[in-house]
C-alpha cells in the first residue's frame, strides 16, 4: 500500500477509538437532551402563599430645606454708600434702614420744596379769604391752589427719590455675608447681601403620581437631617396642582419651625410621611413580578401548573409589593427560575417561603 493509503486507514482508527471512548467508556458525557430538545417536563420551584396583611403605609422621600422667606439685597438706584449697617449673621427686624446711599441733593431740593409750599398755602388761603367776599375772581383762586397741588406732587416726587436711596429690611430675619463696603459705589446689579427668614423654614419634596390623592394638605411629616440623631416634624400647607410630565411625580411643600436655629436652609432631608394603614393588602416578593410592556405578571401554581397571571401593583417596600388586583388570599406564587418557567409547565414546590 501506499504511504497515503496507510494515512487515511491510520486517521479512520483514530476517530473510531474517540467514539468508543466516548461512548463505552463515558457514556454520560455528552449524552442527548431529552426528546425534543425542550425543557424538562417538571421543575422546582420556591413557592409563597399569599396572605392579607396590615400595611404600613409609609412613603419614603428625600426634600431640601428652604427659607421661609429668602432675598438679595439690591439697591434700586445707583450711589455711594454713606451708612452702612450690616451686621452679617444678626437679626434684624422688618423696616430697619441696612444702607443709605448719598442723598444731599435730594434732601436740599426736599428742603426747597417744603418752603415753596409755605408760602403757596399762604397765599392759596389769602385768596380763599378774598373769593369769599369776592375781592378776587375764581380763576385767580384756582391757579394758586393748582400751585400748592403742584408743589404737593414735588415732594411726593422727591421723598420717592429719596427712599429709592435707602436699602430696608423688607422682613423680619437674618443677614448673611456682607459683598460691600461702606464708601463703595454700587449700582442695582449689586448684590449687598442675602436676608432670610429662618425662625421657620419650608422643606419640598415630591412623591409618585400615584399618591396624590393620599396627601393632603395638614398632613404632618416627619424626617432627618445628615449630622444630627432628632426627628423632626413638618406640616404640609400645599401641594403643585399638576404632575411634572418627566418624573410623573407631584411636588409637595411643607412649614417646619425652627425657633431654636437648629436646621439651615439648603439641607437635605431624608422624610418619612406616613398615611392611613392598608388593611387586608396582598403583598408578595418583589422578584416575583414579571414586568412587561404594557402589564405585570405573576406565576400562580393552579394544580401543580404555572399560570400566568396579569396583575397590578400598589406600595412598594424594600422587598415586598403590594398586589391590588390579579389574585387571592392562598394563592401559591413562584419566587424563583421565572425566567425558566413556561406557561402550564408542571411545578414542584420544593419550599415555601415566609415573608
Amino acid at each position: 500500500m501506499s504511504k497515503f493509503t496507510w494515512a487515511i486507514l491510520a486517521l479512520i482508527v483514530l476517530v473510531a477509538g474517540i467514539i468508543v471512548y466516548n461512548k463505552v467508556l463515558h457514556p454520560k458525557e455528552g449524552a442527548a437532551p431529552a426528546a425534543g430538545g425542550g425543557p424538562p417536563k417538571e421543575m422546582s420551584v420556591t413557592g409563597y402563599i399569599v396572605k392579607a396583611k396590615t400595611l404600613d403605609n409609609n412613603i419614603q422621600a428625600s426634600g431640601s430645606l428652604l427659607a421661609y422667606e429668602d432675598v438679595e439685597l439690591h439697591p434700586e438706584v445707583s450711589g455711594k454708600i454713606v451708612d452702612l449697617n450690616l451686621q452679617e449673621g444678626k437679626a434684624v427686624s422688618k423696616g430697619t434702614l441696612l444702607v443709605k446711599l448719598y442723598d444731599a441733593d435730594l434732601q436740599a431740593q426736599l428742603k426747597k420744596l417744603q418752603v415753596q409750599r409755605v408760602t403757596a398755602e399762604k397765599t392759596a388761603q389769602r385768596l380763599k379769604q378774598l373769593l369769599a367776599i369776592n375781592g378776587i375772581g375764581q380763576q385767580e383762586y384756582d391757579n394758586a391752589a393748582l400751585q400748592l397741588d403742584n408743589i404737593d406732587a414735588d415732594i411726593m416726587i422727591t421723598q420717592a427719590a429719596i427712599a429709592k436711596k435707602e436699602v430696608r429690611a423688607p422682613f423680619s430675619g437674618v443677614i448673611g455675608l456682607k459683598n460691600v463696603s461702606l464708601g463703595a459705589v454700587i449700582s442695582p446689579a449689586t448684590t449687598i447681601a442675602t436676608l432670610q427668614q429662618i425662625d421657620q423654614l419650608k422643606i419640598d419634596f415630591t412623591v409618585p403620581e400615584k399618591y396624590t390623592d393620599a396627601v393632603n394638605v395638614g398632613d404632618v411629616i416627619r424626617f432627618m437631617v445628615d449630622g444630627q440623631d432628632e426627628t423632626f416634624n413638618g406640616k404640609v400647607y400645599a401641594i403643585e396642582p399638576k404632575i411634572d410630565e418627566a418624573t410623573r411625580s407631584v411636588k409637595i411643600r411643607a412649614q417646619v419651625q425652627n425657633s431654636k436655629a437648629k436646621l439651615y436652609p439648603g439641607a437635605f432631608a431624608k422624610i418619612d410621611l406616613g398615611l392611613k394603614s392598608i388593611e387586608g393588602a396582598y403583598m408578595v416578593p418583589t422578584q416575583s413580578i414579571i414586568p412587561e410592556a404594557r402589564n405585570k405578571k405573576l406565576i400562580v401554581i393552579k394544580d401543580g401548573k404555572a399560570k400566568f397571571t396579569i396583575v397590578e401593583t400598589g406600595v412598594r417596600k424594600e422587598a415586598m409589593i403590594q398586589v391590588t388586583s390579579g389574585i387571592m388570599p392562598g394563592d401559591t406564587i413562584v419566587t424563583t427560575a421565572i425566567m425558566y418557567v413556561k406557561p402550564d409547565m408542571d411545578l414542584k414546590v420544593t419550599k415555601i417561603v415566609q415573608q
